[in-house]
């Protein structure tokens, strides 16, 4: 991992779990398997005769599958990592054999089971392990989560005209299930803290957040998850149907999205150490509503690939910010599992609501007003203040 999340931990019960790289190495096979859908849309599409309606329910039911596993995160985060794993392999190995849109569905939901387990275990365990530049931490961890999305689509466009859909989606299950057991085999439990400047034990232990807290950190990662899955689900359609751009067999819209979002993670775990979280957040916002304004309306090929970079760039810090607003707070696990299964709800509903949209009006380019719109309130809600003595009930 690297050293911007070397810190002090929490506390053994806290923090126990996975060593960093195979925390890493999950996030990985995470971010492939979280965005390995929206490349995939097209072909199942025309090979399962699907309309954008019924392609907005297999990322529907993935993401309440998400939903649920993240709520579900058990209080040993290291069982909820090796659960996730176990789950998400076993929902993608029954994937690979799907041939029908209900089957689809069902497979993608347990796989969505494990890895809202696997997410939401892994971000509780590195925000209480790394408490020192937390934001940084977080945005080092989600680098390799990114990395995993970025290479979806080189590995879609590699491997599917070549050996099919079957097989490596089989190989990619098994590589879920040896990380599990990886991670099981080599735990690491956190070290005493030497420091005067250590938390104390009622320090460590989880904090009562006030009820507006949670509501609004939830609201936060509801939208955040509807408006990253919309954009990142739905531009390879979109690059395919408006653009002039056909490298990697239409995937390079997605690729370049995604390499944008791994680095601007890796940039802004640079920047956090020395700017505060709330200021970069803002910032990436504004400037995400612009970018996405000028995406709806691109025609051509240059132009989509530069708003593609750009987006990925300013959206990259509002996950590890917004996270690390949170875990400031010590919530329990329970309550930070809910709080980020909530942005697999978002991710559900809003990219089928596109779909919807889409269908409805026979125009994608309008259903970009989803995610538009998804960023402007998500601009507002920041500017909601967070201190505690501001939102006790």
């Amino acid at each position: 991992m690297p050293s911007a999340i070397q810190s002090a931990d929490a506390s053994p019960q806290s923090s126990f779990g996975p060593t960093a790289p195979w925390l890493a190495a999950g996030f990985l096979l995470t971010g492939l398997g979280t965005v390995l859908l929206g490349p995939l849309l097209p072909f199942l599409a025309h090979d399962w005769h699907l309309t954008d309606a019924q392609s907005g329910l297999l990322l529907l039911a993935k993401f309440i599958g998400a939903f649920i596993g993240g709520v579900t995160v058990p209080r040993r985060l290291r069982l909820g990592v090796f659960s996730g794993t176990a789950l998400a392999g076993l929902g993608f190995a029954a994937f690979a054999l799907a041939h029908s849109l209900l089957f689809g569905c069902a497979t993608l939901f347990v796989s969505g089971l494990g890895l809202g387990q696997i997410i939401a275990s892994t971000n509780i365990l590195a925000g209480r392990r790394y408490q020192h530049h937390t934001g940084s931490a977080l945005s080092s961890l989600n680098f390799f989560w990114s990395l995993g999305a970025v290479l979806t689509g080189l590995l879609v466009a590699a491997f599917l005209p070549h050996y099919g859909l079957r097989n490596p989606l089989l190989w990619f299950a098994a590589l879920f299930l040896l990380t599990g057991l990886g991670g099981v085999l080599r735990p690491v439990a956190s070290r005493p803290v030497a420091s005067t400047e250590a938390s104390s034990p009622s320090d460590d232990s989880p904090h009562p957040l006030a009820t507006k807290i949670i509501v609004l950190f939830a609201f936060l990662l509801f939208f955040y998850g509807g408006l990253e899955t919309c954009l990142t689900a739905w531009i390879t359609t979109f690059t395919l149907r408006f653009s002039d751009l056909r490298l990697l067999g239409g995937q390079s819209g997605v690729v370049l999205l995604w390499a944008a979002l791994a680095a601007g993670r890796a940039l802004s775990s640079l920047i956090l150490r020395f700017t505060g979280e709330r200021l970069v957040q803002r910032a990436g916002l504004v400037l995400s509503v612009i970018f996405i304004a000028v995406l709806s309306v691109a025609h051509h090929g240059p132009l989509l690939s530069l708003c593609c970079v750009l987006l990925g760039l300013s959206l990259a810090p509002f996950f590890p910010t917004t996270f690390a607003l949170l875990m400031h707070r010590r919530p329990s696990a329970r309550v930070g599992g809910f709080i980020l299964a909530v942005s697999g709800l978002g991710a559900a509903l809003f990219p089928w609501l596109m779909g919807v949209i889409s269908t409805h009006t026979g125009s994608l380019r309008i259903a970009m007003a989803v995610p538009c719109a998804l960023a402007l309130i998500l601009l507002l809600l920041t500017l909601i203040p967070t201190e505690t003595s501001a939102l006790q009930p």
